[in-house]
């Protein structure tokens, strides 16, 4: 696995980093991992993966039906 070595790291940010890997009980290393994780976009979808998971969230919400005219007046809440 790859490795990455951070120079130059200011101080107060490796205390920010520090704290919050603590709030969340996990280490300095896993905690910039999950950051990481979380401000970089993720890969891009084939679209065989892309139409995949809009089948599997259709299965896993059959229930949910909305109609054209609640659709519609969603788009207008709040507006004048």
């Amino acid at each position: 696995m790859p490795t990455l070595t951070i120079k130059r790291l200011p101080a107060r940010l490796h205390a920010r980093l520090k704290r919050q890997a603590a709030a969340h009980r996990r280490s300095l290393n896993s905690e910039a991992i999950e950051c990481l994780e979380k401000s970089l976009p993720g890969e891009p979808l084939s679209p065989e993966e892309f139409l995949a998971e809009i089948r599997a969230f259709r299965e896993r919400n059959k229930k949910i039906f909305v109609t054209q005219k609640e659709l519609n007046r969603a788009k207008r809440w709040g507006r004048p």
